[in-house]
């Protein structure tokens, strides 16, 4: 059984009654409020372009609709990206901002996250230009330059509450991922390691690097591990390095992502926060956990 899900920003929420109402007219189906103004499921739409509709309807409106099964809906493992997903920043650009490098080092982050470049290859370049960084500079750009972004704590927290594990598994680095991770609630993390000389980066960064194929790999031990489907299982991301492990889970949702990320993936999420992923789950606005 589908559910069309519709999904605003909750932060400057566009979802009014009358503009579900109006989908419900073109889509057909039952009409379910999950936040009112910010969420709201459309049960069984009898319309077989029921998705096409509902978004042509909502052109110029910061609302994401998606078409989700019932079956299954509430995940049990969460495993998502860092950088420009579970905090607004990419942590290598604003290092390379202490340095007065972030330009060139953030055309060359951008190029790989849209998948113009090898990712490998594009760390070590990246990594090299922050050479000689002092790692009490890294803490300070950590501590001052990264910020959270809206309805993480309370996706892990929510999730975490119903019996989900939740991963961070990041193609950034572990002084980063390890601190956020705490923060936010996340059961564990994974990400690369920089190579220090005393207290200055060499420029290097320990291999094997965390990239798609370790995103892809981690997800489908965990579903090994704790007795899973892969159907249980949602992902989320914004860069061509989050593919894989996208493609592989039961929701693969594109956050915020490059067009190509976005056009490839399951489920896309272009105005909503991360809350949207709990709405996608069915999660009511009482359910949260904050």
């Amino acid at each position: 059984m589908p559910v069309l899900s519709l999904i605003a920003n909750p932060a400057d929420p566009e979802l009014d009654t009358a503009l579900a109402a109006a989908v419900v007219a073109k889509t057909g189906g039952e009409l379910n409020w999950l936040n009112h103004g910010v969420a709201c499921d459309i049960i069984e739409p009898a319309a077989p372009d029921a998705l096409d509709s509902a978004r042509d309807i909502l052109a110029g409106k910061a609302v994401d609709a998606n078409v989700v099964p019932t079956e299954g809906r509430r995940k049990l493992l969460l495993v998502a990206d860092m950088d420009s997903t579970m905090i607004e920043q990419e942590c290598i650009d604003e290092l390379a901002a202490a340095l007065d490098l972030k330009p060139q080092v953030a055309e060359i982050t951008d190029r790989a996250m849209r998948g113009e470049l090898d990712f490998a290859q594009a760390l070590d370049t990246r990594v090299a230009l922050l050479k000689g960084l002092e790692r009490k500079v890294i803490e300070e750009v950590r501590r001052e330059a990264i910020t959270l972004a809206p309805g993480g704590r309370a996706l892990v927290q929510t999730m975490k509450a119903y019996g989900a594990y939740t991963s961070l598994v990041s193609g950034g680095f572990t002084l980063f991922a390890d601190y956020f991770a705490k923060r936010i609630g996340f059961d564990e993390a994974i990400a690369n390691l920089l190579e220090f000389d005393g207290d200055r980066l060499t420029g290097t960064v320990a291999k094997p690097i965390v990239d798609k194929s370790t995103k892809r790999e981690r997800l489908l031990a965990l579903v090994d591990e704790r007795g899973l489907s892969t159907s249980q299982t949602l992902a989320v991301g914004d860069g061509a390095n989050d593919l894989d492990m996208i493609g592989v889970a039961g929701f693969g949702v594109a956050l915020h992502a490059k067009p190509a990320v976005a056009e490839a993936a399951g489920i896309r999420i272009d105005h909503g926060d991360l809350t949207a992923l709990l709405y996608l789950q069915g999660y009511e606005e009482h359910e949260f956990v904050r």
